[in-house]
């Protein structure tokens, strides 16, 4: 099993509510790209200062599952619409688990 692991920090521009529709978009890719077998997309606590402002952690069956995944048009679409206008730094990691 793959798990994927992306940090957001958003820019300042970005509002609350603003912040809300992104993270509710980045939960909708759990029906529409499909292969993944478990999403989770959350907002920081906010317990400590200088952590990213949200997460989103996908698990797939295999790297073939991720591939399809990573390069889905549904996907892209909520990358170019949703995060990138107003994302200031992201981090990404994909392990074996």
């Amino acid at each position: 099993m793959i798990r994927h692991v992306v940090l957001f920090t958003w820019s300042p521009a970005a509002d609350p509510a603003r912040r809300a529709a992104i993270v509710d978009a980045l939960r909708g890719l759990r029906q529409e790209p499909g292969g993944m077998t478990s999403l989770v997309v959350a907002d920081d606590a906010g317990l400590t200062d200088g952590n990213a402002d949200a997460v989103l952690v996908a698990d797939f069956p295999d790297v073939e599952a991720f591939r399809r995944y990573a390069e889905d048009p549904v996907h892209l679409a909520v990358l170019a619409e949703h995060v990138r206008p107003h994302l200031a730094a992201r981090s990404a990691v994909q392990y074996q688990v």
